[in-house]
């Protein structure tokens, strides 16, 4: 936490399960904002950071409705998956189990569409586009039509229907990796609107910052960090701190395997 630690008013703008939050409070910082549009995870947050007492404050929000508490001395974003919410039964975020097909980080509680809601009633259009646009998916026209093929014989309603449906579409050579990945992925930020809402929360981040202020983005996959690159770079008010992308270190990978795709970038807001 080399670029928030000792600050004073920091937000955590994807809390998950506590993790940065209770790393940042340990290095000093002496409040701490953390938000999170998962209930579960503002309850599991909330326990692991119990003995900050007041130094914390839970927040459940969306990005786009988070309402930041005045100028603040720095904000995070950890962009994508949490490791509880890919490990939680019952989300539907994993290909490597049967769960209902829901993806949505509100929880399945939450009035929002959900996966199997979306593959449902989107064209096979829309669904080309969306694997196009939000998975990067090379076959995207392939696993489209499989899905409509499938759905019109019964819904798709679990991920290891899905899951089947797209490596019978396209196939899965060994040692490869899943070949339903970017299907879900792209699913995930369908459904979550992923990168409206960063593209949205970005520039109120920004203009929260007191002078002095930092704002770092970790992000995994090449869509957000196009954002995140392109915003900080584009604001008048930043400068950028990373002028190469920082990555994790050997060590750090080996500890945390999901952690190797991960890119930082951060700024600091111009001193008055």
């Amino acid at each position: 936490m080399g670029f928030l630690g000792g600050r004073g008013l920091v937000v955590d703008m994807t809390l998950g399960a506590g993790g940065h939050a209770e790393a940042l409070l340990d290095a000093g910082v002496e409040r701490l904002f953390g938000v999170d549009r998962d209930p579960r995870a503002i309850e599991l947050a909330s326990e692991r950071l119990a003995r900050f007492g007041d130094r914390f404050t839970p927040v459940r929000a969306r990005f786009s409705d988070a309402e930041l508490p005045g100028e603040v001395d720095g904000v995070l974003y950890d962009l994508g998956l949490s490791s509880m919410q890919l490990e939680e039964e019952g989300r539907g975020f994993s290909y490597r189990r049967d769960d209902p097909l829901d993806m949505r980080m509100g929880g399945p509680a939450s009035d929002e569409e959900s996966a199997a809601e979306l593959v449902s009633r989107v064209s096979e259009q829309d669904l080309l586009r969306l694997l196009r646009d939000f998975g990067e998916e090379r076959q995207a026209r392939r696993v489209a039509h499989a899905i409509v093929r499938a759905r019109n014989t019964g819904p798709i309603d679990s991920t290891d229907e899905l899951a089947r449906v797209v490596t019978g579409a396209i196939g899965r050579r060994p040692g490869s990796p899943h070949p339903a990945r970017r299907t879900f992925q792209a699913l995930r930020i369908a459904v979550n609107r992923e990168l409206e809402e960063l593209a949205t929360s970005l520039p109120r981040a920004a203009g929260s910052l007191a002078p002095g202020g930092r704002i770092v983005i970790i992000s995994y996959q090449p869509l957000e960090d196009r954002i995140a690159k392109r915003f900080l770079l584009g604001d008048e008010s930043l400068t950028v701190l990373t002028k190469k992308v920082v990555r994790p270190s050997k060590r750090e990978q080996e500890r945390n395997p999901r952690a190797r795709a991960a890119k930082l970038r951060a700024a600091e807001k111009a001193s008055a």
